[in-house]
């Protein structure tokens, strides 16, 4: 968790290569982080409302209401189809019979995983499967990064998309969205090379 007013190093990933990542978590049984990934990047929801959620806030709902832990602001957010087909492969998959419990369960099923377990494992993933070059900016929080970027290239880099965002992420202004995404730096760089 960075302080207010503190740069972030997690950038975000491209949305195709989040896709494969689940598919590839998938196919060598790590369903846990496919899932994570998966809830992560389709919700936008900070690591530490994921960690809280349990398989009857998301099995069967079109919505999941949750009451963010940083901002105490209620939050309702629509399901996507994909992530519900991943919540059903990964109920399988974890052979899950107890919808009261922890998705993201420690391994004594007795309390949720911890964000810095969390980061440790994302860096192994990200030298199993060559993601990233710089380690130090995949972490769970890159997951809200790429549900940003996913919805601001979505509706055509639009003014439009940025005020969503910043709602959706409870910022201030649209100025700090675009810094949180890194658009600002984009825009300012591409000055230069159309001089």
């Amino acid at each position: 968790m960075s302080l207010k007013g503190q740069i972030t190093k997690s950038d975000y990933l491209e949305w195709g290569k989040a896709q494969s990542l689940i598919l590839k978590l998938e196919r060598d049984g790590n369903w846990k982080f496919a899932m994570l990934i998966s809830v992560g990047i389709y919700t936008g929801l900070r690591i530490s409302d994921i960690l809280t959620l349990r398989w009857v806030d998301l099995l069967g709902k079109e919505f999941i209401d949750i009451i963010e832990k940083k901002t105490k602001k209620a939050r309702k957010i629509k399901v996507n189809s994909q992530l519900t087909e991943i919540i059903i492969r990964s109920m399988a998959a974890g052979k899950i019979s107890n919808l009261e419990d922890l998705i993201f369960s420690n391994r004594f099923g007795t309390d949720a995983i911890s964000v810095q377990w969390v980061n440790r494992n994302l860096k192994e993933i990200a030298i199993k499967y060559n993601l990233v070059k710089d380690m130090d900016s995949f972490t769970s929080h890159s997951f809200r990064k790429s549900f940003g970027r996913r919805v601001f290239e979505n509706n055509d880099n639009s003014e439009r998309s940025l005020i969503l965002l910043s709602e959706m992420f409870n910022h201030s202004n649209i100025k700090t969205t675009k810094v949180y995404l890194g658009i600002r730096d984009k825009e300012i760089y591409d000055v230069y090379d159309n001089l």
